[in-house]
């Protein structure tokens, strides 16, 4: 297996990008084994490349050379990680084109989406590379007469990362970026559907001068790589995107050793469309909010009530729309792609059967696409009953479910009426209701009147099963590290 690539069916300008070991400890890694997992196209079934999949004794060496490597980069000055920092944000906006190429090529999302998450998560290497020299000594008053009082902010250590398919950029960068900001060395594990992304962004860490063992990324099967971390406990906290299942087992796995847990989980948002709302608005942002990375996304608005004098005016025109939408593989640029994997489409399948069973109608799509066996058609759910799959389990796919509500109190029951809490969409003009809809909705992030609310200086994350902690901002800064109290004499 060589290390970078050789021929594939994208192009890139560096090639060198393209990597297929592993990283650790400043070195490309094959699999002592020789194993590889295979990587495909979603949108054709063609092999993207392959990746060393390594065990639980490399896994954990990649452990070893974090820990090695931890005194060196939290000794640093902040100011020197501040330059590290900002020469990766500067590389990976200089290479934005190929690392979209080789995101749509194993992720399959349309091409301007892979263009526009690169943009998203550089910004969060920005971000971090001017907070990571404002982690200051806080006084404060003192409550005793001969003493001075201090706090510090100090790196917990070794941090794992573990991040998902449906932005494999992003999600690795927002929590990298965070943890070696703060003086942690870091352990990625990307998902094995899509490794290439998180590969490359090392390849462009190395060249920014990110010291050997600081950075490491870890490719191979999920159970394998992650569960050694669980049970180090030179692994201190640990960083988790993904389903609230998948959360939960890492929960348990992580108790014994009582690490630090950042959960970023599942998301069944609630999109709520008021009388007297700008309808037109209401459903261009409803739109973005469902349709995004074809509804692979745990800000996807999964639950859409619309209150009942302009229900079937709204239900026309999201219809209408989502007719219009355009379906193809990802570099011919449609609004929609494949889903990552048949696990995905039969998700929907079986979400679209159960609400037609139970009474829904069918306004569009419903099926397969005739472009293969991972697209399936745009669709929308009408007049869906309460009973229905679709409004108790996260879709994660281009399938809409429209319902209509009576009352303010009745549809903020029923949105909350569900074990997430990650981000709401409220559409209305009356200001009142803005502010009773915000503090009654259990939700971690509300939109009003509007779809994108992320971006790097904002704490991202959601209530309830929907996760723990925050990304982003200050306070995504602060989940990796420990505070310390100094009480020193005055004497």
């Amino acid at each position: 297996m060589a290390d970078t690539m050789t021929e594939t069916a994208f192009d890139i300008a560096d090639r060198k990008l393209f990597r297929s070991f592993a990283y650790i400890g400043g070195k490309w890694r094959a699999a002592a084994s020789g194993e590889t997992i295979r990587v495909t196209d979603p949108a054709t079934g063609k092999t993207v490349g392959e990746v060393a999949s390594l065990s639980p004794a490399e896994s954990t060496a990649a452990v070893d050379a974090a820990q090695a490597a931890f005194a060196g980069w939290s000794g640093l000055l902040p100011q020197a990680r501040s330059a590290i920092l900002r020469r990766w944000y500067d590389l990976i906006l200089r290479h934005k084109e190929d690392l979209a190429r080789i995101m749509v090529a194993e992720q399959g999302k349309p091409i301007s989406e892979a263009r526009g998450e690169i943009d998203y998560g550089a910004a969060f290497v920005e971000f971090y590379a001017e907070e990571a020299k404002r982690p200051n000594i806080e006084g404060v008053t003192s409550h005793l007469a001969d003493a001075e009082v201090e706090l510090w902010r100090e790196p917990v250590g070794v941090a794992a990362l573990i991040t998902p398919w449906n932005f494999p950029s992003a999600m690795l960068t927002r929590k990298a970026g965070a943890a070696l900001a703060a003086g942690c060395t870091v352990v990625c594990h990307p998902s094995a559907e899509t490794p290439f992304s998180a590969l490359a962004l090392a390849e462009l860490g190395e060249r920014a001068g990110i010291p050997a063992g600081v950075f490491n990324v870890v490719t191979g099967q999920a159970p394998v790589i992650v569960e050694p971390w669980t049970r180090d406990t030179r692994v201190r906290a640990l960083s988790f995107t993904g389903s609230t299942e998948i959360g939960r087992l890492l929960y348990r796995q992580s108790a014994d050793t009582v690490k630090r847990l950042v959960m970023e989980l599942g998301g069944h948002a609630p999109a709520i469309v008021f009388k007297g709302a700008d309808i037109e608005n209401a459903v261009a942002e409803t739109m973005k909010a469902k349709w995004a990375t074809t509804g692979q996304d745990c800000l996807g608005a999964n639950r859409i009530f619309v209150e009942r004098p302009v229900y079937d005016d709204f239900c026309h025109r999201f219809t209408e729309a989502t007719k219009r939408l355009t379906i193809g593989p990802g570099m011919a640029d449609c609004d929609l792609g494949p889903l990552m994997n048949e696990k995905a489409v039969a998700k929907q399948e079986e979400q679209v059967a159960d609400a037609l069973k139970k009474g829904a109608r069918l306004a569009t799509g419903g099926r397969r696409h005739r472009l293969g066996p991972l697209f399936y058609e745009p669709t929308v759910l009408l007049d869906v009953p309460s009973d229905a799959k679709i409004l108790h389990e996260e879709t994660f796919g281009p399938v809409a479910a429209i319902l209509p509500f009576d009352t303010e109190d009745e549809v903020i029951a029923r949105a909350n009426a569900t074990e997430y809490g990650l981000v709401a969409y409220i559409h209305t003009q009356d200001p009142r209701r803005i502010y009773r809809l915000a503090r009654a909705l259990q939700f971690g992030m509300v939109a009003v009147n509007r779809t994108k609310v992320t971006g790097a200086p904002i704490p991202f994350g959601g209530m309830k099963q929907s996760g723990l902690g925050r990304e982003g901002s200050r306070l995504g800064m602060e989940e990796f590290t420990e505070v310390k109290y100094i009480c020193r004499d005055w004497a």
